[in-house]
């Protein structure tokens, strides 16, 4: 099977993202993870662009000793000599040249002629090749460039001593039936092209990023070049983990695999997010959190049954533990019971389907239902008390400079409702006053309390209450998204809790769910 070479520009292209800026250590961090990776060739900077650039190039190229270390130059002697300087200490060192060749950009930027631009080329890469023995020139633009004009300068940097050649699509202009004909034109037509590599680098302006680099491939390229999380200028680059992924889980079709040690994919990631403060959105393909999490109740059953139902690459592919069945409100029941039995609660069918229920209105609220959310609804519910009064609806009016007024509804047992309204010197005691108005009970509240159950702003509320009534204590929970809902509920289940404990002598508990 044909390798494909991995050149890797997070350090260089990457950092060029807008708000990006890695210091030598930063660099050496990630350039090591990328060792780990174990990616063919790290780009780690452009050592003419500061000192500081040229001292990271050199750091990066003394810590790493199983890639090859690049420099990027302009067509210029002076910027060759910084790069020289920088990769001296380099295991194996390699000049990135490179100069404009479309239209657009000779006539804008260059101000040349193609002759000028053949012959400034030409001398830059001679002059190179007295210091270094690997050269890669890129004729900027190259996606935009005429066919017959690359292939003359392709043919030149052959013959003037580049080792790689790279192909540009800078601002992400083509499309990948384009651009895979770019790499079969120069290898039917440039003399000598099978004595050197050719390269596709590619960026993501219109998404055809990872599409063109796969085209490419097809096409005769023998080297991608790309990012980490497919950071880059404007848009970004080419996803290298995607086009490794591409490759691997596409064999039959590619007949080409990286060296990659897929493994390290989501540890890299995960790095150099970290480092450059970009955040990898959740449906970024292979990396965002979401790609291997599925929510859905039709995609959650056939995972269940079997995974490749719907995952065509295994998570631990990448270096990730396992695949994802988030719950939330698109969650069938089967997700939910394995969750609660992974979870070691033993519910039997109607239990089950009383927990899905609640835990349905949950999910309607609350945009993820983790671990503790789905705790805090079943243990609500472990110790099951006779509801003589179930909260119906809550209705507040408060100000900061006005009396809060609760008006609640209830609802007995026979289905006879109660609604009653108070004003007290708070939201809760307003509606607490309301509660007792409308059970008719007398109670003393001794203790009131309230936690989060988990993290984040849509975070559920846990409240707790105590209440006293003669010689009868007993504690009511209640949980919501929303306190105050919280702060009723509780009230209630405890005064359901006080209304039992009055016609059972000793206060005995009935019937519980059964917990593993």
């Amino acid at each position: 099977m044909r390798k494909i070479y991995v050149f890797d520009t997070t350090l260089r292209d990457g950092e060029q993202s807008p708000g990006v800026n890695l210091n030598t250590q930063e660099k050496v961090e990630i350039a090591l993870q990328l060792e780990k990776l174990a990616v063919d060739r790290i780009e780690a900077g452009f050592p003419a662009a500061s000192p500081g650039d040229l001292a990271a190039v050199n750091a990066v190229a003394r810590a790493v000793r199983n890639a090859s270390v690049i420099g990027l130059s302009r067509s210029r002697e002076q910027d060759i000599d910084a790069a020289r300087e920088a990769l001296k200490d380099a295991q194996d060192p390699c000049l990135h040249l490179f100069l404009a060749t479309s239209p657009i950009h000779r006539k804008h930027k260059l101000r040349m002629e193609k002759h000028q631009v053949l012959e400034t080329a030409e001398a830059a890469i001679k002059y190179a090749k007295k210091y270094f023995s690997k050269i890669e020139f890129s004729p900027e633009d190259a996606g935009r460039t005429e066919l017959d004009f690359l292939c003359e300068v392709t043919e030149m940097a052959i013959r003037a001593g580049a080792t790689v050649v790279n192909i540009p699509d800078t601002v992400g202009y083509m499309t990948p039936s384009e651009f895979g004909n770019i790499f079969k034109t120069l290898k039917e037509n440039v003399r000598g092209i099978e004595t050197i590599q050719l390269s596709a680098h590619c960026h993501d302006d219109l998404g055809m990023a990872t599409a063109n680099a796969l085209a490419a491939i097809l096409n005769g390229a023998d080297q991608i070049e790309g990012t980490i999380n497919g950071i880059g200028e404007r848009a970004g680059n080419t996803a290298l983990e995607e086009v490794a992924l591409a490759l691997e889980t596409r064999q039959e079709f590619f007949q080409a695999k990286t060296s990659l040690v897929l493994n390290e994919i989501a540890r890299t990631s995960r790095l150099v997010s970290k480092l450059t403060g970009m955040v990898v959105p959740g449906n970024k393909a292979i990396v965002g959190a979401n790609a291997f999490a599925h929510e859905s109740g039709i995609h959650q059953d056939g995972m269940l049954k079997e995974k490749t139902t719907y995952e065509i690459i295994s998570p631990e592919t990448i270096g990730l533990k396992e695949s994802k069945l988030v719950l939330g409100k698109h969650s069938g029941r089967h997700a939910f019971r394995e969750k609660l039995i992974d979870m070691g609660y033993d519910l039997n069918d109607e239990q089950v389907n009383e927990a899905f229920a609640k835990f349905k209105v949950l999910a309607d609220r609350k945009k993820n239902v983790i671990d503790e959310d789905i705790r805090a609804l079943i243990e609500e519910k472990l110790v099951q008390t006779p509801e003589v009064f179930v909260l119906d609806t809550i209705q507040l009016s408060y100000g900061n400079q006005s009396v809060p007024m609760a008006t609640v509804r209830i609802v007995q047992a026979e289905g006879t409702m109660l609604e009653e309204g108070s004003i007290g010197n708070g939201s809760v005691d307003a509606i607490y006053k309301a509660i007792d108005k409308a059970t008719k009970e007398e109670v003393e509240l001794e203790d009131y309390s309230i936690k989060s159950v988990t993290h984040g702003k849509d975070a559920l509320g846990d409240v707790h209450v105590v209440l006293k009534q003669g010689d009868i204590s007993v504690h009511g929970r209640g949980v919501s998204t929303d306190i105050l809902e919280a702060s009723a509920k509780a009230y209630i289940d405890a005064i359901n809790r006080l209304i039992d404990k009055r016609k059972t002598p000793g206060g005995g508990r009935h019937g519980s769910m059964s917990l593993i």
